[in-house]
Parts: C-alpha cells; structure tokens; sequence
C-alpha cells in the first residue's frame, strides 16, 4: 500500500530484454534505499514493483508483461525520469490517500494551462477510472496523490498541481498527447463493485 506522495524522482539507467519481461535499472537517491532489501515493494510511477537487485546507487525490477500491457513501463528507456514511492509502514502518517499501486490503465493529457504559479491540467482517463470518481476525491496520476478539480463527460478529468509537486515529480515533463498511469479512488472501485452487484434473490417461504 503506498500514499502517493513521491519520495524521489529516479532515473531509466538500463533496459533489457529478456523474453517476455524487461529488466529494469532504476538509479535514485540514496535516501530512498536505506533499510530497502530485495523483495520489497516500489511504486514505480505508480505501479507497485519489486527490486530483484540492490544496488548503490539504485536497483532492478523485473517488469512483466500483464504490467507492461497496461501501463508506461512499455515507453522507458534510458534516461526516463520515474516517480518513486516506497510502501507505506503501519502506522504512518498517511499524507496523500491510498493507494495500491495496482494501475487501472493510462490517461493522455489533453489540455494544460497556467494560472499564476498552478498548473491546470485536464486528462481523458479510462471509462472505469472515470465512473468511480467524484469531484474533489482522489486520483492518482504517476503515482502523485492528486484532487479531482474538475470532471467532464465522457472521460475527463481535470487536476491542479502546486508548484511544490510540479518541481519535485516529473509531471513537469509531461506534453500534451503524453499518457501516464492512472488508478481510480481505492474507496470508489468497491462502492462500484457494490453497486453493480445483483444481490442474490432469497426464496420466501409461506407459513402453514
């Protein structure tokens, strides 16, 4: 489970094929690897991944294929910039809101704009992400905590970034066309789920 709130901002150092998964070098800071071991879970723009290798200045993480179908991972290369987030301990302050780091899909930035230091920008999201969400809830977008703002239909939805989040993720980077991970409020899947669940029907049964 992770919060959303990035930690650092890594960078692609390697990729290599390796039949069906691409093993991934990630280069960080080393505040993020203190007591990080081999077998833990990382956030990787918001996809929860494993490293498989520790290493000085970064680690590795195999990616799979069910995760390069869904998300960014497919584009790295050397020199993308990642959002990083290490899972959350129980019992931490939970900044941003929850979430799995399991990727709903990915969002294409359609518009952007720029209003005295904030930066609006509006997202096409997938039809499922886009049921389960409500304005000002939650959404997360590379795996930043980010407030819906602003929601549009069929597929929009809108967010602002402060300039603190804007400096130290690499949303900063992004153009329009340009897709990133999105996964849906945790909260608003299971009411979903709820909602469009029939209850099965009970037999009544008549008195003699």
């Amino acid at each position: 489970m992770f919060t959303g709130i990035i930690e650092d901002v890594g960078r692609i150092s390697a990729v290599e094929r390796d039949g069906s998964i691409r093993r991934t070098t990630i280069r960080c800071a080393g505040q993020l690897l203190e007591g990080m071991v081999a077998g833990d879970s990382v956030a990787v723009d918001g996809a929860c991944l494993t490293p498989i290798r520790l290493l000085d200045d970064g680690f590795v993480v195999d990616v799979v294929a069910s995760t390069l179908g869904r998300t960014i991972a497919a584009e790295y290369e050397a020199g993308t910039s990642v959002n990083l987030e290490r899972a959350m301990k129980l019992g931490d302050r939970l900044d941003g809101h929850l979430v799995q780091g399991h990727v709903d899909g990915l969002a294409e930035l359609i518009s952007f704009r720029e209003e005295g230091g904030t930066r609006f920008l509006h997202f096409r999201v997938p039809t499922e992400v886009h049921r389960g969400t409500i304005l000002h809830g939650s959404i997360t977008l590379n795996g930043v905590s980010l407030t819906v703002n602003e929601l549009s239909d069929p597929h929009g939805v809108g967010v602002a970034i402060i300039p603190h989040t804007w400096d130290h993720t690499n949303l900063s980077e992004l153009r329009l066309g340009d897709q990133v991970n999105v996964e849906g409020d945790l909260i608003g899947k299971y009411v979903g789920r709820l909602l469009s669940t029939t209850p099965p029907k009970t037999e009544s049964k008549e008195g003699p």
